[in-house]
């Protein structure tokens, strides 16, 4: 549960792995081999025996990819690790592309030789994402090939062994549903698209479906494993038996079968004539493929759970709802302490996090973090998914921001905040693009819109204040979050990029606009808020929804030029601090009290 801050990347490991790489390449007849960052469950994080792109090129953001030919590399980063991916990949070794601007495909298409063999691991891509790489390498007069072992695991000689975390059971009072009714309904889903299974292999769909948790990756409770869902609604889990105990099979009962992960690929054998949902965006192309060869129909369609678990039922708000007051109140001391322990530059990045985590740990209740806190002071605060090390950790100078954003895993909720606050007297500027970000945070918590809208739809309200003075940010302005699962959770989100996906009642998603001056300083403001139905609106023709915000902690209205706000939003914003003291104020004391009582004054 404590946060790592000896960051495991850096230069040296692409440095000491690439040889090794490009000599196992060689052994294996490849001219090239294909990386990317998710490995065979497609999770965000990974266990330390997965995370091949951290070995190969020393870089250790959530998402990316790299590719290895004999004589040049590569690696792909998003608008979030422009920075970091400087300071943790060695620029001799490899190239930096931006994703967004070129893309893998289009960087294979200008450099794969002729004649070259570019591997990759079919257990590791999605089939999807293979058409427009063979493509570009085809393009270019090169073949992509399959290999049957991936020559990262074959030269990774101290790979560490696979998780064994034993199985948790999520009670029925917190899951709100019980599992049997659910792999009823879920093959009720599979029926309706006329398939006779689902394979599913997605950790938090098997997690959500079965009411079980795990502790195989750190930061989200999720066992890795994968299953069959048939259309009776009877499951064929394939796990290390290990991590199953007597109680947790006893949850199962007798429509749950147990079977070596290693038996999945001979079991899917077995399906000849049958017909078998699967999603192409979160499971592998190895799956297809071994479905295909061996004789099944295959129904592509959205894993049949991602709907279901992403829309909250009222036992999942009510939980969530009580770890939100809970972990407020945690965040609440913190911010008492940055504003009186913390303003004279003897505090740094480290113990700012390290701070926060004790308070949450305090509470008792704390599973885990529900990802390494974000703790940037000045101008780290600019590196939007900036990772604290030892390495790189600043001191809070007065003078400059402090950008904080953390998240607590609780058995009845998973948290993600964040807050900028300043250390010392600001400048104008920065109280100006904070009023910018905090208007757009605003319009995001306040919007109205009717039924089937997405959350492509409402990005641009966040963004349109910082639009107005030529200002911007490189990151999605919500994604999902889980019930005591993923802090980052499908498929609804709000961005730039198109969804198709719907904002549904009891869908959870965070509000985090945010700006972000490159040497300078980071501002962002997130709440995390679930969709409702609204009453109706009078004299109004549509059903329409709204948000509820979750999160519960004071913005600090030092940053903010008041000026700038319209009444509306200082309406908003005045009636925020109410129930922030209302709901955290019963749960601190003496002078934390009275600073909540200051900080959530009427503006």
């Amino acid at each position: 549960m404590i946060q790592n801050f000896n960051v495991q990347g850096g230069p040296e490991f692409g440095q000491k792995n690439l040889p090794k790489l490009r000599a196992a390449l060689t052994k294996t007849g490849l001219d090239g081999f294909l990386i990317p960052h998710e490995d065979e469950y497609n999770n965000e994080y990974l266990p330390d025996c997965n995370e091949r792109l951290m070995w190969a090129t020393g870089f250790t953001g959530s998402a990316g990819a790299a590719v290895v030919l004999t004589n040049k590399a590569a690696v792909f980063i998003d608008g979030r690790y422009t920075l970091q991916v400087r300071a943790q990949v060695d620029e001799a070794l490899y190239s930096y592309i931006r994703i967004e601007n070129a893309g893998v495909a289009s960087w294979l298409k200008e450099h794969t030789p002729k004649g070259a063999k570019i591997g990759f691991d079919s257990r590791l891509h999605s089939p999807d994402a293979l058409v427009s790489l063979r493509l570009a390498i085809e393009g270019a007069g090169g073949e992509l090939c399959r290999v049957d072992q991936n020559p990262i695991d074959l030269a990774w000689t101290d790979r560490p062994a696979p998780p064994k975390a034993e199985l948790t059971i999520q009670p029925l009072a917190l899951a709100g549903v019980d599992h049997a009714l659910k792999r009823s309904q879920i093959g009720e889903a599979i029926g309706e698209k006329g398939a006779d299974a689902a394979l599913i292999t997605s950790p938090s769909s098997i997690a959500w479906l079965l009411n079980i948790r795990g502790g195989d990756v750190m930061c989200s409770p999720l066992p890795l494993a994968s299953l069959l869902i048939n259309v009776d609604g009877s499951v064929e889990l394939f796990i290390d038996p290990d991590k199953v105990t007597d109680e947790v099979r006893a949850h199962f009962g007798n429509q749950v079968s147990i079977s070596e992960e290693s038996k999945l690929a001979s079991r899917l054998g077995d399906l000849r004539g049958k017909t078998v949902m699967v999603d192409p965006s979160t499971s592998a192309a190895f799956m297809f493929d071994t479905l295909t060869e061996s004789g099944a129909n295959i129904v592509r369609a959205m894993d049949p759970i991602a709907l279901p678990k992403a829309r909250k039922n009222a036992a999942e708000i009510q939980g969530t709802t009580e770890a939100h007051i809970r972990d407020g109140a945690a965040v609440t001391k913190f911010l008492h302490w940055l504003a009186t322990q913390a303003q004279d530059g003897s505090v740094d990045e480290i113990l700012a996090a390290q701070t926060l985590e004790k308070f949450r740990a305090d509470t008792g209740l704390l599973k885990d973090l529900s990802f390494e806190s974000i703790s940037g002071a000045g101008s780290n605060g600019a590196i939007v998914h900036y990772r604290v090390s030892k390495a790189t950790t600043k001191t809070l100078e007065p003078g400059s921001l402090f950008l904080i954003d953390s998240g607590g895993q609780y058995v009845d909720g998973t948290t993600d905040i964040t807050r900028t606050v300043p250390i010392g007297t600001p400048s104008d500027e920065m109280r100006k693009c904070f009023t910018l970000v905090l208007k757009g945070h605003i319009a995001l918590s306040m919007v109205r819109f009717p039924v089937g809208t997405t959350g492509h739809a409402l990005d641009s309200l966040a963004r349109m204040a910082l639009w107005a003075y030529g200002l911007d940010y490189d990151h999605g302005t919500g994604h999902g979050v889980g019930a005591y699962l993923g802090v980052h959770e499908g498929p609804q989100r709000i961005a730039k990029s198109p969804c198709s996906t719907p904002l549904d009642p009891g869908m959870i998603v965070s509000n985090e606009p945010g700006y972000y001056k490159t040497g300078a300083f980071g501002i962002r403001i997130e709440n995390l808020q679930y969709v409702t139905e609204l009453a109706a609106i009078e004299g109004g023709e549509r059903l329409m929804m709204g948000f509820h915000t979750l999160t519960l902690a004071p913005i600090d209205t030092s940053l903010i030029v008041k000026d700038m706000l319209s009444p509306d939003e200082i309406n908003w914003l005045n009636a925020y601090h109410v129930r922030v003291l209302d709901e955290i104020g019963p749960l601190v004391e003496g002078e934390v009290r009275d600073w909540l009582s200051r900080e959530c004054a009427a503006l």
